[in-house]
């Protein structure tokens, strides 16, 4: 069995969208001129975008019918507006129709670096 992945660039204007969806409207997540302020370089990649990654990654696998039944990360580094993020998973442990999968999120490019880990899904496959 192949790893499971998937890899996304995420915008400014994917961000905002993300904000209007879960009324996460902090400086943060868009200010420009309020993060140069605080020594950062572009806006910041809300964390829980990453849980929604990861959730589709594991269930495209899936496929059809299955039901993400448990997903857990921890945040390592920043990841910023314009930045390639590749999610990936392979899979650990089966029991019956509940699959266990070891996940994880990177940046790729000139600023590699792990930005979630470790991370964990459990999916109920039909």
């Amino acid at each position: 069995m192949t790893g499971l992945s998937l890899e996304r660039t995420i915008e400014l204007p994917d961000m905002v969208a993300y904000a209007g969806a879960t009324w996460d409207w902090h400086r943060l997540h868009y200010d420009s001129a309020w993060l140069a302020e605080r020594g950062l370089p572009a806006p910041v990649v809300d964390g829980q975008l990453f849980g929604a990654l990861l959730a589709e990654m594991v269930l495209d696998w899936a496929g059809p019918g299955a039901e993400l039944t448990a997903l857990s990360f921890r945040f390592k580094s920043l990841v910023h507006a314009g930045e390639t993020v590749r999610c990936t998973g392979r899979v650990v442990g089966t029991d019956g129709d509940l699959v266990s999968i070891e996940c994880g999120v990177e940046v790729v490019g000139e600023r590699a670096r792990v930005a979630v880990a470790p991370a964990a899904a459990e999916v109920r496959r039909p």
